[in-house]
């Protein structure tokens, strides 16, 4: 055995009592390698320890630079959103005269000045609640989308409707109602078939004629329910004078708010193929989606927040505006008929005459029916049945009987409309047409007088 093995393996015993224990001498190299791991680990722990240190501080200050970057971005993200809502479009510059319909209605009280400063401020909201509607319809798909621009473009109608149920103008519902039905079906359509038969001069432009056809029958549904309350009070037939009306009215209210449900259910699940994109007369696929569609500005959030806002500040002057109906109606002179029928639907309907004009010159026709006789129907399906019910639940005589001249001359619109649709084509000669026809209703009822009261047992404010 030589020096190097006696060096390196040498035991030595002890003698410490009976149980003699075994000690390993370890030798000079391998005492030094123990030293140098324990020197090389306390440096190891030394350099963990600095690169702990180190990694916290360039965490902190990482997560406060990117807590900086989130705050920035939210603040240029309101902005944008500002920017692109309120600033992006001239007619906003209208919306001065919302606050300053309130000045004047606070400081003098002229309803002469306060309605059409109203009439004007809602304008650019109105236009502004579609568009904030189409940004959301951007993320619930085409046929919802198409539905929440129909109920949305008609808040401001249902917004007037129950401050003037709130002040017991009954025939102010009734007849705005009646004239957002009109406005839509021959103004807002006879505009889209117009301007796009304009654009595209070479063919008629082609759209589904079944779901036309399926918004046709709603619609003549919504007068028979309309002329049977009328035919019984002009013809003096009810079993019980001034209460069968009522309840007739309430009874057809409830069965067409049921149809209106089911037209809904046939419309987003059972025949939802039905309302595709009809096909061209090139046989493109009916779901092909157009290179132009523009995604969406603002974001899905935003769009709903934006939907709030306009909202409620359209109920605000909507409230002045129905507050000056009257005194506007004595003090310029214009019929409370002509008010009611034609200029406040033609406010709350600038959406719809927005959207469908610009949907009928990319040649998008269905989305342009969709939007005017999608009102229409839901306006006459919905709307004026909602109100009755409402007004049931105010204590207010909201019915159904539309009196007979207003009942007639939505019966003709209906008709005229359903033998344009018929065909599924359009032209700007059909949409001259409407437009026509949208006149003469204007003129009938400039000159119209009507004989019920515009109010009915008007409720005291608070104050009085």
């Amino acid at each position: 055995m030589d020096d190097t093995e006696t060096n390196h393996h040498i035991n030595k015993s002890i003698d410490l009592g009976d149980n003699p224990p075994f000690v390993r001498i370890h030798s000079h190299a391998e005492i030094l390698s123990l030293e140098e791991r324990a020197v090389l680990q306390l440096e190891d722990e030394k350099l963990a320890s600095a690169d702990s240190i180190t990694t916290k501080k360039h965490f902190f200050k990482e997560t406060t630079h990117c807590s900086d970057i989130i705050d920035v971005k939210c603040n240029n993200n309101v902005w944008n959103s500002i920017r692109i809502v309120v600033f992006s479009t001239k007619l906003n510059i209208l919306m001065i005269f919302g606050p300053a319909a309130i000045f004047v209605e606070k400081a003098s009280g002229y309803h002469g000045l306060v309605f059409p400063l109203s009439l004007l401020g809602i304008i650019p909201l109105a236009e502004r609640l579609g568009y904030a509607t189409e940004q959301l319809a951007c993320f619930t798909g085409p046929t919802v989308g198409g539905l929440l621009n129909a109920t949305f473009g008609n808040a401001t109608e249902l917004i007037i409707s129950i401050f003037a149920l709130r002040n017991g103008m009954i025939r102010v519902v009734q007849q705005s109602l009646l004239g957002s039905i009109l406005s839509n079906m021959l103004l807002v359509l006879g505009c889209a078939f117009f301007s796009g038969g304009l654009v595209i001069m070479k063919r008629e432009q082609v759209f589904n004629k079944a779901t036309a056809g399926v918004n046709s029958g709603l619609l003549l549904m919504s007068v028979m329910g309309l002329l049977f309350p009328a035919v019984l009070h002009s013809t003096r037939t009810e079993l019980h004078f001034g209460k069968s009306e009522l309840a007739l009215s309430r009874f057809s209210s409830c069965v067409m708010l049921f149809a209106y449900a089911a037209y809904l259910y046939f419309q987003l699940k059972s025949q939802k193929k039905l309302y595709d994109i009809v096909k061209d007369n090139e046989g493109e696929s009916e779901t092909e989606i157009s290179d132009d569609d523009e995604a969406p500005e603002i974001s899905m959030w935003e769009a709903i927040v934006w939907l709030s806002i306009l909202t409620v500040w359209i109920a605000v002057l909507s409230e002045y505006l129905v507050d000056a109906i009257e005194g506007a109606s004595t003090t310029l002179k214009i019929p409370v008929a002509f008010i009611s029928v034609i200029l406040l639907p033609i406010v709350g309907n600038a959406a719809e005459h927005a959207g469908a004009i610009m949907f009928a010159m990319k040649d998008k026709l269905d989305i342009s029916l969709g939007v005017a006789i999608g009102s229409s129907t839901q306006i006459a399906m919905f709307g004026i049945p909602f109100c009755v019910i409402i007004a049931w639940i105010m204590g207010q005589p909201l019915d159904l009987n539309f009196q007979l001249f207003e009942t007639a001359t939505l019966f003709l619109a209906v008709i005229v409309v359903a033998f344009m649709l018929q065909e599924g084509t359009s032209n700007y000669f059909k949409g001259l047409m409407l437009i026509l026809c949208y006149l003469i209703v204007a003129a009938s009822f400039f000159v119209h007088a009507d004989i019920d009261a515009v109010t009915v047992d008007k409720p005291h404010k608070k104050g009085e």
